[in-house]
């Protein structure tokens, strides 16, 4: 295999299987805090906010992907 091939590769797949888990971890997060909802709505203003502090941290975990396959793809 050619090495601009391998790097393509690599970087395909850093951020293919770097976006899957934050992408299912974000889908559970959405699914429990609905379910949290359903079963206390006063709530609401706690169950939103630490909602959104778990989707922040888990996009971030994309976002290194993201930065590790444009560091493989230019380097």
């Amino acid at each position: 295999m050619d090495v601009e091939a391998v790097k393509q590769l690599g970087t395909a797949l850093a951020i293919g299987l770097g976006a899957i888990g934050p992408g299912i971890g974000i889908g559970i997060i959405g699914g429990k805090a609905m379910e949290a909802l359903g079963r206390n709505p006063e709530a609401e203003s706690s169950i939103r906010t630490t909602m959104i502090l778990a989707i922040a941290f888990a996009e971030a975990i994309a976002i290194y992907a993201l930065v590790v396959s444009l560091i493989l793809k230019f380097t």
